[in-house]
């Protein structure tokens, strides 16, 4: 590929870009204008990677150059940042859920039973938009289910709440609660963080008194 076309744009294309696709879908799935967004499809499509069809696109899915670029990605992006990060640009409905609604509602201050041999993704998933999450893990080969590594845990649900915080989606702060109740044991130390960052009255005390 030409080196004069790759950049963060292109990337989120390339990972973004579905078998048949439009410019302004892809447009809406990577926060990209309109205008901008043609500009670098234009460019793929001269390097071969898309290619135009009737009013949409096609990815040539064994073009040299694609093939090479999500290698790249996957080669030199960590695994758990890869993992969230191109969740935004699948374009479907998900939230996170379990262990990661607490992280992020913790502020990354607790992470419980996950390591780098072994880090589960939690995460709610529209059932109607399940299809492209499978089709997306594939093309990006990124694994569902497994037994170490990274990889997502998927609860596929009719419909669910969620609340924005910066760019994710995350499951409500009152269910969350309601999860680290139900499972108090490995959670109380992060209810205490929750009462103090939220103040929602939980009257956790889980820290140690210093009596000296």
């Amino acid at each position: 590929m030409n080196i004069d076309t790759i950049n963060p744009y292109v990337i989120k294309i390339l990972i973004s870009a579905r078998e048949k696709d439009s410019i302004s879908s892809i447009s809406k799935r990577i926060g990209l204008s309109y205008g901008w967004t043609h500009k670098w499809v234009s460019e793929l499509i001269k390097e071969g990677i898309l290619k135009e069809k009737w009013k949409g696109i096609i990815l040539q899915q064994n073009n040299k150059s694609y093939r090479e670029t999500l290698k790249f990605i996957r080669n030199n992006v960590s695994e758990t940042t890869l993992y969230y990060s191109v969740l935004n640009l699948f374009g479907i409905e998900y939230c996170f859920t379990k262990t990661d609604a607490v992280y992020f509602w913790t502020e990354g201050r607790y992470n419980i039973a996950r390591y780098r041999e072994y880090y589960p993704i939690f995460i709610k998933v529209k059932s109607e938009d399940y299809p492209s999450f499978l089709w997306y893990c594939k093309k990006l080969n990124l694994r569902i289910n497994a037994k170490k590594g990274v990889f997502y845990s998927p609860e596929i649900v009719d419909k669910f709440k969620f609340v924005k915080k910066g760019d994710y989606s995350i499951e409500p702060l009152n269910e969350t609660i309601s999860f680290m109740n139900r499972n108090i044991y490995n959670f109380e130390p992060a209810l205490e963080m929750i009462d103090e960052m939220h103040k929602k009255g939980l009257n956790i005390r889980y820290k140690e008194i210093n009596t000296l």
